[in-house]
């Protein structure tokens, strides 16, 4: 992982998966007992119910219930992978485990979408700031 010189409070994922659903396709990573799931698709939007953020999509695709009051905190990554550029949001929990990976999508040719790159480092670079951003100059 890149030295880590933004992070965000686990308290603005909420701000923050509001604000990537509208961003196109992604893909998300969740490494538990020693498999990788992998998705790649638009992250869904959600809404709160039951104590659960709850992902919502449009038609089939990722689905589920996230614990946000588990996010510690947000990573920025931006370590190349196989020797291309790459950037994720990275959401840790107390214990500095990695709960899951929110990494910018490509296109069929494997390029980074140029608006998803312009809209993390706008992010990263407001930091704490971003809590009070909705989202939609990001």
């Amino acid at each position: 992982m890149s030295e880590i010189d933004t992070v965000l409070p686990g308290d603005a994922a909420q701000t923050l998966l509001k604000t990537i659903a509208d961003w196109g396709d992604m893909m998300t990573i969740i490494q538990h007992g020693g498999s990788v799931f992998e998705f790649k698709g638009p992250f869904p939007k959600g809404e709160v119910g039951h104590g659960f953020y709850n992902l919502i999509p449009a038609g089939a695709g990722f689905q589920g219930h996230l614990d946000l009051s588990k996010v510690h905190e947000i990573r920025f990554q931006d370590t190349p992978r196989g020797g291309r550029e790459s950037y994720a949001f990275v959401f840790c929990n107390q214990q500095d485990d990695v709960i899951f990976k929110v990494f910018l999508g490509r296109d069929r040719e494997g390029q980074l979408f140029a608006n998803q790159v312009e809209a993390f480092k706008k992010i990263k670079s407001a930091g704490i700031e971003f809590l009070g951003n909705t989202g939609a100059d990001a």
